[in-house]
């Protein structure tokens, strides 16, 4: 009998297309059920082909019903199971027509065809088992790879980055996928957190390279550069040194490093959201907004930042593209942020994975539960207590790092 799917290919599925993700979990979980559960749909077909069968008495002939059973079982059980319980079903096809007359003359020929009939369908039923089975593994190992390539180019963020509280979702559209072009990081350095969110043009494993090197930059950056500017020259020189030309990725720096305020550096990037512990929206709309990273040749000069003031309570709203840009499933708008955040995000009384957990829900509501781009939902406010420790040298427990 087939061997089942390991059960470590199980994890792995929250960064899925939703109807990808939820397809490929029941066809996993359908493949390590036990068989007593995968088996009740075939057996529930036998017995109500038998049940109306005798119950209908000998004229009426609807033993060939029995012939369910293969088709049925393709759908649930391996391919040698299969063969097991349509052998059964087959014998009470036999037995039933027994029961009907249907093997004596002149109704031989309809017998002998209905089992010839029933054969074709158990050796169809136990290809057509082999192949879902092969492909739910396969699937399997694709989702199991794209998660250990996410965890090792980009861990996950904790809740806590030095004195910045966050909280994040992440989705990938792309099919059968972990990760995507959008991305984010969060990093405690000698100069304050600092964070970045982004989204590289198109998708794709070219735009999960060039989000690679945006965030390996970052990272070494955010660390050198005691301005934001320098952090943005350096991502600059990177995405032209490393990335296809032609191709750019929108960005927005974030800064810390003041107790009551927060730096901006706008490179083409959605404008990010202040929202007041009362509810008060403060759409972020930068001063002198620049071009994306990768287009810099194509402007003079160099993007500026700014400051705002941001204290205590304050939350500050970062997202991509693929958040503003989604389309209701029936009226085709895009999700109205800035009228459904700021009541979502203030009611939550500062706590950050309740906010962002309530605004990705409603972004699914809004487009009928699947979104078609990738997005990022980025939430920062200042600890209100003391500010947790974290690992600067980027070795210790999960980073805050991710796509």
């Amino acid at each position: 009998m087939d061997q089942r799917p390991d059960e470590e290919q199980e994890t792995g599925f929250g960064a899925l297309a939703p109807s990808t993700s939820l397809r490929l979990r029941d066809d996993a979980a359908l493949l390590r059920a036990p068989f007593r559960l995968r088996v009740l749909t075939p057996l529930a077909a036998m017995l109500l082909v038998t049940f109306f069968d005798l119950l209908s008495g000998h004229d009426t002939y609807l033993a060939s019903l029995m012939s369910v059973v293969p088709p049925l079982s393709a759908l649930t059980l391996y391919p040698l199971e299969l063969v097991c319980v349509s052998a059964v079903g087959m014998a009470l096809l036999v037995l039933l027509s027994r029961y009907d007359g249907l093997e004596a003359p002149p109704d031989q020929r309809l017998f002998y065809g209905t089992l010839i009939a029933y054969a074709a369908l158990t050796l169809a039923g136990a290809v057509i088992s082999q192949l879902r089975v092969d492909r739910t593994r396969h699937m399997v190992a694709v989702s199991t790879v794209a998660e250990a390539a996410q965890l090792a180019l980009l861990r996950p963020p904790g809740p806590h980055v030095g004195g910045i509280r966050l909280a994040a979702r992440y989705v990938s559209a792309a099919d059968s996928a972990q990760i995507g072009g959008d991305l984010y990081s969060v990093l405690d350095t000698p100069f304050g957190v600092r964070a970045i969110i982004g989204d590289v043009r198109g998708k794709g494993l070219g735009a999960v390279r060039a989000a690679s090197v945006v965030l390996g930059a970052f990272r070494e950056a955010a660390y050198d550069e005691p301005q934001l500017v320098g952090v943005a020259r350096r991502l600059e020189t990177s995405v032209r040194r490393h990335v296809p030309s032609g191709e750019f990725t929108t960005a927005l720096l974030v800064g810390f490093g003041s107790p009551d305020s927060v730096e901006l550096l706008h490179l083409g990037h959605v404008a990010p959201l202040r929202i007041s512990p009362d509810g008060t929206l403060l759409v972020l709309e930068p001063p002198d907004p620049w071009v994306p990273l990768g287009l810099g040749e194509m402007a003079q000069g160099e993007a500026e930042p700014w400051t705002v003031p941001f204290g205590p309570g304050d939350v500050l709203l970062l997202c991509t593209d693929g958040v503003v840009e989604a389309r209701g499933l029936t009226d085709g708008l895009f999700y109205p942020l800035l009228e459904r955040a700021p009541a979502l995000v203030a009611d939550c009384g500062g706590e950050l994975e309740t906010a962002v957990a309530r605004v990705y829900a409603d972004l699914l509501r809004h487009t009928g539960g699947e979104l078609r781009d990738d997005a990022v939902l980025l939430l920062l406010a200042r600890d209100s207590g003391e500010p947790e420790s974290s690992d600067r040298s980027g070795n210790g427990g999960p980073g805050p790092d991710a796509l």
